[in-house]
């Protein structure tokens, strides 16, 4: 346990990032095992339909590799709460069982397990925290809120919201938090992220059925006031939105499907990849240069790039335009061959898993683009 200041200190109205929490569900899917079940399902598929394929009224489903699932997007494992079900081809989605209104919900019991180990590693009581944001691009229902839920669970006064930006709600949440605490509405508030993105997917669709997997992660915000003497400075934040419709999922309670449209493909997360890949990377590249231009920082002297876990391609391309040279596994470190794209808490594993060994005066950068189109900035420096 780190040693902290006083929670009784003056409010300063900076806010830093006193530690993050993680927790990873202990069931993981290679790529080989979810190469097995998708092959066993286009078999089946095939066979079914052999007669409309012959008469060229229905296409043959392609079948899936390894060696195509690397080459497109760097991943070679996920974790998942639900392995068995999403391996079955009779079922290929998780099966998480209902629970009762008493209970408490499987989004908020991973966000309160990641929460607890960013308050231990920061030494702070749950008592001290003021607010609880849940950021998460899934939530599993409308209300009370999934942040009022974390909140109750960790026994925090203050007051809970949930907020979606898709995959950069944790930088959102980042940067509210911040805020609150420059506005002097709090001093210290945990940004939670519970990504259950397992649920989201269609895994029974070729070019995408790899992506996602589970995870949830903590953010601790605080004034530097009552921060521990180790921490990292938020130098400044950027968020940006620009609409598209090249990453979408039209699931909702407005949007349920009739029962002949039940299995639509865009009730689940659907994208046009390439399209993604080539509007996004120019887009949030520019972004990092303009917002380190703004904050007076050397991009090519960044010691460190968290960025968002989507596809190593992008974040080799977006890393080389920042730093004018080939970015190192040192220097842009990855989770994505483990995790998956874990949606908004990509970037926030990366830092929490990367950040150690940095030492004082060290600066970096968290950053999240994905769905909406949405992307956000976090520049940070090493103190203690």
């Amino acid at each position: 346990m780190q040693e902290t200041q006083s929670s009784t200190a003056a409010h300063t109205g900076r806010p830093v990032i006193s530690a993050t929490g993680l927790f990873t569900p202990a069931e993981s899917i290679t790529n080989a095992e979810l190469v097995a079940s998708f092959n066993a399902f286009a078999e089946r598929h095939n066979a079914a339909h052999a007669d409309a394929i012959a008469a060229g009224k229905a296409e043959a489903l392609a079948y899936s590799s390894v060696e195509f699932i690397e080459k497109a997007s760097g991943i070679k494992a996920r974790h998942v709460m639900s392995k068995a079900p999403i391996l079955d081809p009779d079922v290929m989605c998780p099966r998480l069982p209902e629970r009762g209104n008493d209970e408490v919900s499987i989004m908020a019991e991973i966000g309160v397990a990641a929460a607890r180990q960013a308050l231990e590693r920061a030494g702070r009581d749950a008592k001290d925290v003021d607010a609880v944001l849940c950021a998460a691009s899934n939530m599993q229902r409308a209300y009370p809120a999934m942040a009022i839920e974390i909140q109750q669970a960790l026994g925090i006064e203050g007051f809970g919201l949930d907020m979606n930006v898709a995959c950069s709600s944790a930088t959102f949440g980042i940067q509210t938090a911040a805020d609150y605490i420059r506005a002097g509405n709090a001093k210290s508030v945990l940004v939670v992220s519970p990504e259950i993105t397992s649920g989201h997917l269609n895994w029974r669709d070729r070019d995408s059925h790899f992506i996602f997997g589970d995870v949830a992660t903590a953010v601790l915000v605080e004034d530097v006031g009552i921060a521990p003497a180790e921490h990292w400075d938020i130098l400044g934040t950027k968020l940006k939105t620009v609409f598209s419709n090249n990453i979408r999922n039209n699931f909702g309670f407005l949007n349920r499907a009739a029962p002949e449209t039940a299995g639509a493909a865009d009730k689940l997360f659907v994208q046009e990849g390439r399209k993604v890949f080539k509007e996004v990377v120019p887009m949030v590249a520019q972004m990092i240069l303009d917002e380190a231009a703004r904050l007076g920082i050397d991009p090519e002297r960044l010691r460190r790039l968290w960025l968002h876990q989507a596809n190593a391609g992008m974040n080799r391309l977006i890393a080389h335009k920042v730093l004018g040279h080939e970015a190192s596994e040192d220097e842009s470190p990855t989770v994505l061959d483990t995790y998956g794209n874990t949606s908004s808490a990509g970037s926030i594993i990366a830092f929490h898993q990367h950040s150690d060994d940095l030492v004082t005066g060290d600066t970096g950068l968290i950053c999240s683009f994905g769905a909406g189109y949405s992307a956000g900035t976090v520049f940070v420096r090493k103190r203690g």
